[in-house]
């Protein structure tokens, strides 16, 4: 079987999924899942499609010719690893990054948001955020800075990582068999791009619809507190 050259519309050549696995092969897959979990510079790499791709060239054995458990278990240890080091990294450094000036990369409300959204979610999040774009980079670091309970990070991390590492590659898999899908890989692939940045661009819709509703001086009252508290609760760390 051979499958079309794609390139993928949403972005620069050199981050097209096959191009990227023709040139670096398994290993330059598990170091992008380990990099886009985790590591600051990461969260601007092609996770979801990466993974589908993956999925599709093991099917084809183009490029993988390792059999498919293999390369879900090695995606889903990278992704655990990448998680880890996230974890750490806002434990250790994040406390302290974060407490400076606003800058271009880092933001202060983010990281009230952030820890507003841990709040209300839990646990649950450092799954769910393995399926949003750029929400997965930061979202072990924000944990770490959170101070998230280290046992149940590891087992949500664990989980996460292999719902989303094995669960997308086996799609790929599979799916990639289907002639429709092979005939169309692109639009799949772009499509995929799209379905995993609704939540983000949720969020935005919201956060506009707030902004032209406005806040009361209850709801501001409410908002200086929450931070005030936050910043205090991270200044001891």
């Amino acid at each position: 079987m051979s499958t079309p050259t794609t390139t993928l519309a949403l972005g620069p050549d050199w981050l097209d999924p096959e191009v990227l696995i023709s040139t670096f092969g398994l290993l330059g897959i598990l170091v992008i899942v380990f990099a886009e979990s985790g590591l600051l510079i990461g969260f601007f790499l092609p996770g979801d499609s990466l993974l589908f791709t993956a999925g599709l060239l093991t099917a084809d054995g183009k490029y993988i010719t390792w059999p498919l458990w293999l390369v879900c278990l090695l995606i889903t240890l990278s992704a655990i690893a990448g998680d880890q080091v996230g974890y750490a990294f806002g434990r250790k450094v994040g406390p302290a990054l974060f407490r400076r000036p606003n800058s271009k990369l880092f933001k202060q409300e983010n990281l009230l948001k952030a820890h507003d959204f841990f709040e209300k979610y839990g646990a649950r999040s450092v799954v769910l955020a393995r399926f949003v774009p750029i929400v997965r980079t930061f979202t072990p670091i924000v944990a770490g800075v959170s101070r998230m309970n280290y046992r149940t990070f590891v087992i949500y991390n664990v989980v996460g990582a292999v719902l989303w590492g094995t669960g997308v590659t086996v799609l790929g898999y599979f799916l990639g068999q289907i002639p429709f899908v092979k005939a169309n890989i692109e639009l799949i692939l772009i499509a995929i791009v799209g379905i995993s940045v609704i939540p983000i661009v949720v969020e935005l819709l919201r956060a506009r619809l707030a902004a032209r509703r406005g806040t009361t001086a209850a709801e501001r009252a409410a908002a200086e507190e929450a931070i005030r508290e936050a910043r205090e609760h991270f200044g001891k760390h």
